[in-house]
């Protein structure tokens, strides 16, 4: 069969594709085809340079520019764009007559790509990766695997809506397309995750990887600086190659590493990441077994009145019994409990396990007086629907006085949303509870909103009281806040009393309470009694004379 010009058009037509000329010498672009259904009717039969850049969408004008650089002859073209109002195309051809000419074909990257493409970036899905992976590696050779996490695309969307955002992946994907060919695979394999496996000769992928996804972009007249944290394993291929599947979990372990370090992290996988990855898998398991085993527990800690040196109350600090580890420090469970959503679960159950412990104290000890219990609210848990209810019931069953379980509010929490923390703070405090600002002195926003907020105590931060002996602006702060305190009517406590000294200068300033190690550590709730026993014998609870 002989082909003609009018066949050839007709046949480019009939599959949704057009030819294209570059002639860089007379900045023209001439095309053939289906231009209207690409979106270059606008630009056909030929057009400048200039043109073409303008009918680009925005996301890829810089790819649009560099299939007009003159390139070497021979030099191949590979580029995805998307035109306005159009479908992502491919576009393939290869500089001609010493780079004088480029030449190629264009059409819809489904028609090139099939069905084993990510329809946003054009780029492998998951499952065809891992294919061409396993066929790439029966080829002996030093490969690596790279992983890139796109950092921060849930703000992303919630700053541009998510037809904007893919606008941003999807210029992403093209720009990792364009920065590996041959016998690289580049791969969209999660919402924002991309992945590459090439050779090492090439040089480094993890570098190469991100020099092609961290370049600014401009997206709805925004300047977006994507930045990614890269997971990387090296592997060999030949017969005894690694599976496809195995590799990417590893590499995928190296991208949660990398993470940890903030944003633009690196890391390598290693067998370390390995025994960290199965002791979290452990732990997460070990701690959702724990609540239904009741290894969690409240320990107490002391809270004494400065004038008279009795105790007043204590508060309950979380604590988990392992029955193989022993004590875990809080530090690290309760990170991972508010990662596994069960700060919740974890502030009824303190709440509830300490009315019933302070309750039977009161029974038992009727001359410790307002002996009361404070208990802290997680991050968030102020808003809990029905935490009010919960609290309610929790007093009632307990059958403890007004006042008496006091419920500790970090200041973050107020901030978020004041108006609606006012009232369920005036609803807690109605159903029986106090309420204590916790840390204050740290944030900035409290002093406007305090006097309008129904707390009956101020604590004071730690390090304010630590460092009154040596540094005199926390000296002011800690003088300051309990004069604010009494100016409203609140009950101030201050943290970090190591010493009998600071507890002289916090008397001495007329601050109500002091908490710390000096007293006590917080304590399991024997011992916590035992303490209390004591202090009601003596008369006041012992304080150490100088921090250890």
């Amino acid at each position: 069969m002989l082909w003609d010009a009018t066949t050839a058009i007709e046949a480019l037509a009939a599959a949704d594709a057009a030819l294209w000329i570059w002639t860089p010498a007379e900045d023209r672009i001439r095309f053939t085809g289906a231009t209207r259904s690409l979106g270059l009717g606008p630009l056909a039969p030929e057009c400048s340079g200039a043109a073409f850049i303008a009918v680009t969408a925005p996301q890829d004008r810089s790819l649009a520019e560099r299939i007009l650089k003159p390139q070497a002859e021979g030099t191949e073209v590979a580029i995805r764009l998307r035109m306005r109002d159009s479908e992502t195309c491919l576009w393939r051809g290869v500089w001609l007559e010493d780079g004088l000419r480029a030449a190629g074909v264009v059409a819809r990257e489904a028609k090139f790509a099939g069905a084993d493409r990510d329809p946003l970036t054009g780029l492998l899905d998951r499952r065809a990766f891992l294919t061409q992976v396993g066929e790439a590696l029966t080829v002996p050779g030093d490969y690596e695997l790279v992983v890139a996490d796109l950092d921060r695309l849930r703000r992303l969307n919630e700053a541009l809506g998510h037809a904007r955002a893919d606008m941003v992946l999807s210029a992403l994907g093209s720009r990792l397309a364009a920065a590996f060919s041959g016998d690289a695979c580049p791969a969209r394999i999660g919402e924002d995750e991309f992945a590459v496996l090439a050779p090492r000769a090439q040089g480094s992928v993890s570098n190469r990887m991100r020099a092609a996804l961290e370049q600014p972009l401009r997206v709805a007249g925004f300047d977006i600086y994507p930045t990614v944290s890269i997971g990387a394993v090296s592997t060999e291929g030949g017969p005894d190659a690694a599976d496809a599947a195995e590799l990417l979990r590893r590499v995928e372990l190296a991208v949660e590493q990398a993470k940890t370090a903030g944003r633009g992290g690196a890391a390598a996988y290693g067998r370390a990441l390995e025994t960290d990855s199965l002791s979290r898998l452990a732990m997460e398991a070990d701690l959702r077994n724990a609540f239904v085993r009741g290894e969690i527990e409240p320990f107490y800690q002391p809270i004494v009145n400065l004038d008279t040196g009795a105790v007043a109350g204590f508060e309950a600090l979380a604590r988990w019994r392992h029955p193989k580890r022993g004590m875990v420090p809080p530090d690290e469970f309760l990170g991972l409990a508010d990662e596994m959503g069960l700060m919740n679960d974890l502030g009824l159950l303190m709440m509830t396990q300490s009315a019933r412990q302070l309750a039977e104290w009161l029974h038992r000890h009727p001359g410790a007086g307002k002996l009361f219990c404070s208990v802290n609210l997680s991050v968030g848990e102020i808003e809990r629907p029905n935490l009010v209810d919960d609290v309610a019931r929790i007093i009632a069953e307990s059958n403890l006085p007004k006042g008496a379980l006091k419920l500790e509010v970090t200041e973050g929490d107020i901030m978020r949303d004041t108006a609606h923390a006012a009232e369920v703070l005036t609803r807690l405090r109605e159903a029986g509870a106090s309420l204590a600002l916790d840390d204050f002195g740290t944030g900035f926003s409290s002093l406007s909103y305090l006097a309008r907020l129904p707390f009956d105590t101020l604590k004071i931060d730690r390090y304010f009281v630590l460092t009154m002996d040596k540094d005199e602006g926390s000296a002011k702060i800690v003088k300051s806040v309990v004069n604010l305190g009494r100016d409203l009517s609140l009950e101030v406590v201050a943290e970090g009393v190591e010493n009998a000294h600071l507890a002289r200068l916090l008397l001495d300033a007329q601050c109500h309470y002091g908490q710390g190690f000096g007293y006590a550590p917080a304590l399991p709730a024997q011992e916590a009694e035992v303490y209390l026993n004591e202090s009601l014998a003596d008369g006041t609870a012992p304080i150490k004379a100088r921090s250890a």
